[in-house]
């Protein structure tokens, strides 16, 4: 199994080494990328630790999202369900399952779903032509391998984007290694998300670059202590990922002796990581709490955070199942819900005979 495993991450990272190693030349992240649904954290634990997080070693299925490397023995027969409302009508909708082999190994399957509803159509006279969908998705397969401490993993996915029947469609790898400690409550985890090649992109548009993240991250829980925090640093590949707006222009009535926003080390550097904490109230009961300066800083209003870049959840474990629920806010005018519901199916099964 061991040689097996090695000859499919040999050929995910051979696939990194085809589609290249190319930090984006741009100062900020936005514009030039295809497919930034990706980005999207599959799962209300991922969205609680602040969108990103490449260390916190559980049995959710949907943390294969986060890193291919986080497949354990803990998610073996797990499915994980989840759900997202979005501002407006956009939904997304994921599962993930896991289960090991006797021969091949584990393996993680994950399907991640994005629908934005109904959109209005129209001509360029401003005539109605009724309405068209838009939505995206993604098909994944994850292999993990554990040798001593350290568990390396990878997945491969097909992801397609849909508008009125045109689509685009892409190949997508992720790979990742996380070390655990042998006796303390410690893990840290790296990543390299998004690597790919768009294969067919919309009809009148060149292919474009994949959203491509390094993400380094580790998690501790002290002894004697009810606390698990998490630090992670992404867009490891990009150092300025600072975005101040071209075409923003100064009030006439604006104090034209106060310093005008700039960039800033201090900022760009925060920009980077993402906090997070869990509050372990016993085996079946956790409250989350995150931190996103980047989504801060890019979604915030001008006059006000409103909350940008903070989120909040609960896990509950009942009756053999596991309900995650997070509340994530995106800025002063909406925010998104996330719920995810998991169960292992072997021990159902097991149950039922």
């Amino acid at each position: 199994m061991k040689h097996v495993f090695a000859c499919r991450l040999a050929g995910f990272c051979l696939l990194l080494g085809i589609v290249g190693w190319k930090p984006a030349a741009a100062q900020q992240l936005g514009g030039g990328k295809v497919f930034p649904f990706l980005d999207l954290p599959a799962g209300a634990q991922q969205a609680a630790l602040g969108g990103h997080n490449v260390s916190n070693r559980n049995d959710d299925p949907t943390m294969l999202f986060a890193n291919p490397a986080l497949l354990n023995a803990d998610m073996d027969g797990r499915l994980a369900l989840s759900y997202v409302a979005y501002v407006a009508d956009i939904k997304q909708s994921t599962a993930a399952y896991v289960f090991n082999t006797q021969k091949y190994g584990r393996f993680g399957v994950g399907i991640t779903y994005l629908n934005y509803g109904s959109l209005e159509s129209y001509d360029a006279a401003g005539n109605s032509l009724g309405t068209f969908g838009v939505n995206e998705y993604t098909v994944g397969v994850s292999d993990s391998y554990t040798t001593g401490n350290y568990t390396f993993g990878a997945t491969t996915k097909l992801a397609v984007s849909s508008i009125a029947g045109n689509r685009s469609f892409a190949g997508v790898a992720d790979v990742g290694v996380v070390y655990k400690h042998p006796t303390q409550d410690f893990t840290a985890g790296l990543a390299v998300k998004n690597a790919g090649f768009q294969f067919s992109p919309y009809p009148g548009t060149r292919r474009g670059p994949l959203p491509l993240d390094v993400q380094l991250g580790a998690t501790i829980k002290p002894e004697h202590m009810p606390l698990r925090f998490s630090l992670t640093a992404h867009h490891l590949q990009q150092w300025d990922i600072q975005y101040l707006d071209p075409n923003q222009r100064t009030p006439l009535n604006a104090d034209t002796t106060r310093k005008q926003p700039g960039r800033s080390f201090g900022d760009n550097l925060a920009r980077h990581f993402t906090v997070s904490a869990a509050l372990v109230l016993g085996k079946g009961l956790q409250l989350r709490a995150g931190y996103n300066h980047l989504q801060r800083r890019e979604l915030r209003l001008e006059n006000t955070g409103g909350g940008a870049g903070l989120s909040f959840g609960v896990m509950l474990k009942l009756a053999g199942f596991q309900i995650d629920y997070t509340h994530a806010t995106l800025q002063a005018a909406g925010s998104s819900e996330y719920f995810t519901l998991a169960r292992n199916l072997d021990s159902l099964f097991k149950k039922k005979e």
